[in-house]
C-alpha cells in the first residue's frame, strides 16, 4: 500500500497493492499495522457501512458534530463516483474548500477521511457499491448535512440533475455551519 498526502492535512489517498493473474487479482484492502506505521495514525474502526447507488444518485454532504464525529477510510467496491470532501476545521488554512477525485473498483484507491469534513458522492454508474469504514457510531443527534449545491462551496459535480434524497435537498448552507471542528 502507497499512501499518497493531499493539500488536505491528513486527508489521504491509499493506493493498493494489487497482485493481479489469469484468475483475477488479490489486494490487502485494510491493515492497521501498516496504516498506523504509515501515517502515524492510530485508527478503530467500529462501524462498516456500505450503499448501492444508480448513476446520477448524489449522496451528501454528510458529517457527524463533536462528540460524535467519524473519521472515515472510504472505498468503492463495484463501480464509480466522484466523492468530494469539504474541510469544516476551521483553524485549517483549506477550510471551506473541497477535494474531489474518482473512485473506482478499477484502481481501487481508497480515500482516509479525518473528522471534521463533510463528505458526499454522485454515482457514475449503475449498481455502484460504495462501502466505509467509521470511527465513531452512527448518531442521528449528532448527523448534519450541508446543502450540496451551495454556490460558496463552488463544487462542480459534473451533472446536470442528480437525484438527491430530501434530506440532501434541505442541507444547510455553508454560511450558516457552526464552528465545531477546530
Amino acid at each position: 500500500m502507497r499512501i499518497e498526502k493531499t493539500a488536505f492535512e491528513g486527508l489521504l489517498i491509499l493506493h493498493p497493492t494489487i497482485i493481479a493473474d489469469d484468475r483475477g487479482y488479490f489486494f490487502e484492502s485494510f491493515s492497521e499495522g501498516k496504516f498506523r506505521v504509515e501515517t502515524g495514525k492510530n485508527m478503530s474502526f467500529v462501524q462498516d457501512n456500505e450503499s448501492m447507488s444508480n448513476k446520477g444518485v448524489l449522496r451528501g454532504l454528510h458529517f457527524q458534530v463533536p462528540p460524535k464525529s467519524q473519521a472515515k477510510l472510504i472505498r468503492v467496491t463495484k463501480g464509480a463516483v466522484l466523492d468530494v470532501v469539504v474541510d469544516l476545521r476551521v483553524t485549517q488554512p483549506t477550510f471551506g474548500q473541497h477535494f474531489k477525485m474518482i473512485l473506482d473498483d478499477k484502481e481501487k484507491k481508497q480515500l482516509f477521511i479525518p473528522e471534521g469534513f463533510a463528505h458526499g458522492f454522485c454515482v457514475l454508474e449503475d449498481e455502484t457499491i460504495f462501502s466505509y469504514k467509521c470511527t465513531n457510531y452512527y448518531s442521528k443527534d449528532h448527523d448534519r448535512s450541508l446543502l450540496w449545491c451551495d454556490p460558496t462551496l463552488n463544487i462542480d459535480w459534473e451533472i446536470n440533475h442528480p437525484i438527491v434524497s430530501e434530506k440532501d435537498m434541505n442541507g444547510q448552507k455553508f454560511e450558516h455551519f457552526q464552528d465545531v471542528f477546530f
